[in-house]
């Protein structure tokens, strides 16, 4: 038996998407990060992986909305590697406008578990701070135990359940409804 220590691994690095967006590489590694996430079953809303111009256009609408505080991305790379990507959008109702909502939260099978989801995580919730949000509001599938450990872990309160909400072709989930106020 070793008693040599388990090797460290690095934290992941997490960026925020800048106006200039991704380059045609990340665009395209984000793209298969995704598609490998919703391939093996990922609650992520696309039922078959998303192509690499669908993404692209995602990635500009976002970098487009870094400006004026209408949206937020994190990106987290090991190395030139990316690992997560995660988005929120502001409401676009009059009514709703001092809100956000996190949209997607995509993580590696292989960098899950290693804090990549809390640093994409706390990035959104520090941009949604520094552009004055109230109150940042996400839903996600009711199977997902790891993810709601982890948005309870940051705060986050479960507001809401829809009962089999979600299909995926003969099965069924309920959506749960989460929410994180800092106006506290």
């Amino acid at each position: 038996m070793s008693t040599r220590p388990a090797p460290r691994v690095p934290a992941p690095r997490v960026d925020l998407l800048s106006a200039e967006g991704l380059a045609e590489h990340d665009v395209q590694q984000v793209t298969s990060l995704l598609g490998r996430l919703v391939d093996g079953g990922a609650a992520l809303g696309w039922v078959s992986a998303p192509a690499t111009a669908e993404i692209g256009e995602l990635v500009e609408r976002l970098a487009a909305g870094t400006v004026a505080g209408e949206a937020a991305a994190a990106i987290a790379r090991s190395g030139d590697e990316i690992t997560g990507f995660a988005f929120w959008h502001r409401y676009t109702r009059p009514t709703f406008r001092p809100h956000v909502d996190i949209e997607k939260v995509a993580v590696a099978p292989e960098a899950q578990g290693r804090g990549v989801g809390k640093g994409l995580m706390e990035a959104l919730i520090r941009a949604a701070h520094r552009r004055g949000t109230e109150v940042i509001t996400l839903d996600l599938r009711g199977d997902n135990a790891a993810a709601i450990g982890l948005y309870e872990s940051l705060g986050f309160t479960r507001y809401g359940r829809l009962p089999d909400f979600v299909a995926v072709g003969q099965e069924r989930f309920d959506t749960l409804l989460y929410s994180l106020d800092l106006r506290r």
